[in-house]
């Protein structure tokens, strides 16, 4: 970082260190070596705060200056407004600029606003389920028993899937303990890029672990007997598969201290549920690490132009498990191009996301589907390419393609699930998916956003909710490609 002057609007978190150490203002601004005044300016982001008074804060506050990041406040910010969405709010006139300033002055309420919001969208749509059973039950044995399970009840703890999440987030997918594990696994079993099978089975067996292929076990592709310290992976994995479950094994058997120390200290992972999931992420992010040790990989994305599949040959993975490393690439002084990624099925449900691209992804609600990933069922097997501009004026370029989950053998169900890769349009250029597409021509790009409830655009012939940001205006003598749409604007 330069010492340039960092255009942030950082100061109402500046406050918030400082109160929490009980600081006056006269007494910091002499720590930092600047007016009292000065400070005050500062905090009520009335001057910009420069690199250098940056480090010197992290210094004095014992922190790393990814802390002083304002990428917490835009996705806290970005919750809120989704959130506000809700139809709940519509009485309540409450604008983009409050909910930001909200965010930015007071990211403790702020977050607080947002867990209340998630225990009542649950509390919410398990009544809706309640109601469903009920009824349902109701219309098949008329005068009978209830038929509702008693012990179902309204859940108010957060959903260990999205704590997880939000733990990834803030880490950005980068953990550079366990980039130094799977490098050192590489120089201790000797690994070779096209014997990593057979090279991690002879060092687990130096260590009393046995490696077995099974054929009896249909639905369990890995498992560990700790009593007989044997692991078994089913022969119907693809070696890809293979090769990755045995090294997120190694990662859960030899460095499972590492992953308990990075997640039960953790705040935003709250239950045993969500420190469980957290581990399983991170054994399966070593395994990417063992796969494709970050050196040798970064050199050979950049070399390939971030060709998914060259790289997929290359490194004997899969599509999907190198879209997932390319995410990762954050070391200091080595990194790759920030990229976000997605997975999602045919129903739209979004199982896997990460954004290092700083798109957001909605929380609370369905995505744009006129992103591309979502066309990606249309053309299965095929990369899709899309330039793309947010209601906001943020332009990405993104590749998509399927992907098919599942074991091996004829009859086998496989799973169809789609793979979304993007980065800001300013890096397409390093992609070779970018050759012979006009990364200037704004007219060319596909207008998308994030949920249809935050997105201002009225002319989307895909709209199913009607925008926050305009006011609901139906007509009965006219109607455009969607019940919300504006045929005339």
């Amino acid at each position: 970082m330069s010492a340039a002057s960092v255009n942030s609007n950082l100061g109402s978190k500046v406050r918030n260190k400082r109160r929490g150490r009980n600081l006056t203002q006269a007494e910091l601004a002499r720590r930092l070596g600047i007016s009292a005044s000065y400070l005050n300016l500062i905090e009520h982001n009335q001057r910009p705060l420069t690199a250098t008074l940056l480090i010197k804060l992290a210094q004095e506050f014992g922190l790393e200056l990814s802390d002083f990041a304002a990428d917490d406040d835009r996705r806290t910010a970005a919750h809120l407004l989704e959130a506000f969405s809700d139809p709940v709010f519509e009485e309540h006139e409450l604008n983009s600029a409050d909910v930001r300033e909200l965010a930015s002055s007071s990211p403790a309420i702020a977050r607080a606003v947002l867990t209340l919001y998630e225990q009542f969208r649950r509390a919410r749509e398990t009544l809706a389920e309640l109601a469903e059973d009920s009824y349902a039950h109701q219309e098949s044995q008329a005068g009978g028993a209830s038929g509702i399970d008693p012990t179902r009840s309204l859940r108010a703890d957060a959903l260990p899937s999205e704590e997880v999440n939000d733990f990834i987030q803030r880490h950005m997918n980068y953990f550079d303990e366990l980039e130094e594990l799977a490098e050192a696994l590489w120089v201790d079993a000797k690994l070779k890029r096209g014997a990593r099978f057979a090279g991690m089975a002879e060092w687990l067996g130096r260590r009393g672990i046995g490696v077995q292929l099974s054929a009896g076990e249909q639905r369990i592709v890995r498992r560990y007997d700790s009593d007989l310290r044997r692991i078994s992976l089913s022969e119907a994995l693809p070696p890809s598969s293979r090769n990755f479950q045995l090294a997120a094994q190694v990662a859960l058997i030899c460095h499972h201290d590492v992953l308990e120390r990075l997640t039960d200290d953790e705040p935003g992972l709250s239950s045993s549920s969500s420190r469980t999931l957290a581990r399983l992420v991170l054994a399966n992010y070593f395994a990417g690490a063992v796969l494709m040790p970050y050196d040798s990989f970064v050199r050979s994305a950049k070399s390939q132009r971030y060709d998914v599949e060259l790289l997929s040959n290359r490194f004997g993975t899969s599509f999907e498990q190198v879209c997932h490393r390319l995410t990762t690439l954050r070391r200091p002084e080595a990194e790759g191009v920030p990229f976000h990624m997605l997975r999602v099925d045919i129903a739209g449900n979004i199982s896997k996301r990460f954004s290092g691209s700083g798109i957001r992804f909605a929380r609370f609600s369905g995505a744009c589907p006129r992103w591309n990933v979502f066309r990606a069922f249309q053309t299965p097997g095929l990369i899709r390419v899309q330039t793309s501009i947010m209601p906001d004026g943020d332009k990405f370029f993104c590749v998509a393609r399927t992907v098919a989950h599942g074991r091996g053998g004829y009859g086998a169900h496989r799973a169809t699930l789609a793979v979304g890769l993007g980065c800001p349009l300013e890096y397409a250029h390093e992609l070779v998916y970018a050759d012979g597409v006009d990364l200037d021509e704004e007219d060319g790009m596909l207008s998308v956003g994030v949920t249809c409830r935050l997105c201002e655009r009225r002319d989307c012939e895909q709209r199913v909710l009607p925008s926050l940001r305009q006011p609901l205006q139906l007509r009965e003598d006219i109607r455009g490609v969607s019940m919300y749409t504006d045929p005339e604007s």
